[in-house]
């Protein structure tokens, strides 16, 4: 039985529990009803997904759909965090985690032999080499500085890049319109600016690749026939914007939260063997990216509730990675946690393609960072560093850090 609470009007965003916490709204709701009715601003019904099992369950039943085309999902423009209704929206030619089967396995099948655990274990010193060089350009540097943009941004951008066969001497020109892409509180034209630069610089880049391929994974996806120079620019955006974005912001993010938990700080210091619990566990209790949407397209039931057909239902990972019915004392960090089932990654068809390249990028930067700068700081108090509430992918805009030691 459901306890009676006030129906939430908006999506409950203002972390006024800490920077790495839940809204501390979200975890009331998620505590009375863990499938609740939520109401948008402009008064449209749908419902909010806030416990574990309900959110695993969901976004492992197709029926829940994530494409646009379809129904009122969403528009993330005008109000801070929270989606505006509108009219349906047509589908963005290869942007497969916007699309359901058949179309999304076409799509996806052309990539999973690009991001196997095997072919990722075999970059795996390709990356360490990226990331210690990394390291390097920061050692040259006269504290303080911007560990965002000296160090969590190029790494994450520069592997990507290789990868993807994108040259990195460009990175103004993605990181700069990714960012303003992710900003949530801009007018629709701003948004489409910056979508607009970014896939009419992929779209030449991908033609160029038809034409001339090389050995990366757009030149492999170019050699497919059956794929469009619009879907082929459409996979290399969300490539690009997934393989930069999420992983800078959790090793900055994540270095944030160790230096402001120093026993566990120290305690991963003195015992590397621990980095991989240690990202697991980073990677669930930061959640970096919370939101997701789907689509009813019949009459489910949930959690003890029946989502009706046409209901535009809010899926808060944060809020299922933070529930005490799954993880015991969930709003600690504990390095030393079981956190595998997490879903920071999503779970079910949609599952995040990339997830063992990010964490290798994650073991490599901070194993690395931890390991050559022993005695790393916050450069200002820690209730002055910058989060970003304001974007679709939560971290720190920037986060001042020094050191009194030479790094080794």
């Amino acid at each position: 039985m459901t306890q009676t609470v006030p129906i939430p009007h908006g999506l409950p965003m203002d972390r006024d529990a800490g920077p790495f916490d839940p809204p501390r709204e979200i975890t009331r709701l998620r505590e009375a009803r863990p499938v609740s009715p939520l109401v948008f601003p402009d008064g449209h019904e749908g419902w909010l997904v806030t416990g574990y099992d309900a959110v695993r369950q969901l976004m492992a039943d197709t029926r829940f759909s994530s494409r646009q085309d379809i129904g009122v999902l969403h528009v993330p423009y005008e109000t801070p965090g929270m989606p505006v209704p509108t009219e349906p929206s047509p589908q963005i030619p290869g942007l497969f985690i916007a699309m359901d089967p058949p179309d999304h396995t076409r799509l996806r099948r052309k990539l999973t032999g690009a991001f196997t655990v095997k072919r990722m274990k075999l970059l795996e010193e390709q990356i360490i080499a990226v990331t210690e060089r990394q390291l390097d350009e920061l050692a040259r540097l006269t504290p303080p500085v911007d560990l965002v943009k000296e160090f969590a941004l190029p790494v994450p951008s520069l592997v990507i890049c290789e990868l993807l066969g994108v040259p990195y001497a460009d990175r103004e020109t993605f990181q700069v319109n990714s960012a303003k892409f992710m900003v949530k509180d801009v007018t629709l034209d701003e948004k489409m600016a910056a979508y607009g630069a970014l896939t009419t610089y992929l779209a030449e880049l991908v033609t160029s690749k038809r034409a001339a391929p090389g050995e990366d994974i757009l030149s492999d996806l170019a050699r497919h026939d059956d794929l469009t120079i619009e879907e082929l620019t459409g996979v290399a955006f969300l490539l690009l914007l997934a393989g930069h974005e999420t992983t800078a912001n959790m090793l900055a993010l994540g270095t944030f939260a160790l230096l402001e938990h120093p026993e566990q700080l120290a305690e991963l210091r003195a015992a590397p063997d621990l980095l991989p619990g240690a990202v697991e566990e980073l990677l669930r209790y930061l959640s970096v990216a919370d939101t997701f949407y789907r689509y009813a397209t019949e009459d489910i039931e949930l959690g003890g509730e029946t989502i009706g057909k046409g209901s535009t239902v809010v899926v808060s990972l944060l809020a299922a990675n933070h529930d005490p019915q799954r993880f015991e004392n969930p709003d600690t960090l504990d390095i030393h946690r079981r956190a595998r089932g997490h879903l920071s990654f999503g779970h079910g068809i949609h599952q995040c393609l990339g997830q063992q390249l990010a964490r290798i990028e994650m073991r490599a930067g901070f194993d690395g960072l931890l390991r050559r700068f022993p005695t790393l700081k916050l450069a200002i108090p820690a209730g002055e560093v910058k989060l970003r509430t304001d974007m679709n992918i939560y971290g720190v805009h920037e986060l001042p850090v020094t050191w009194t030691e030479t790094p080794r």
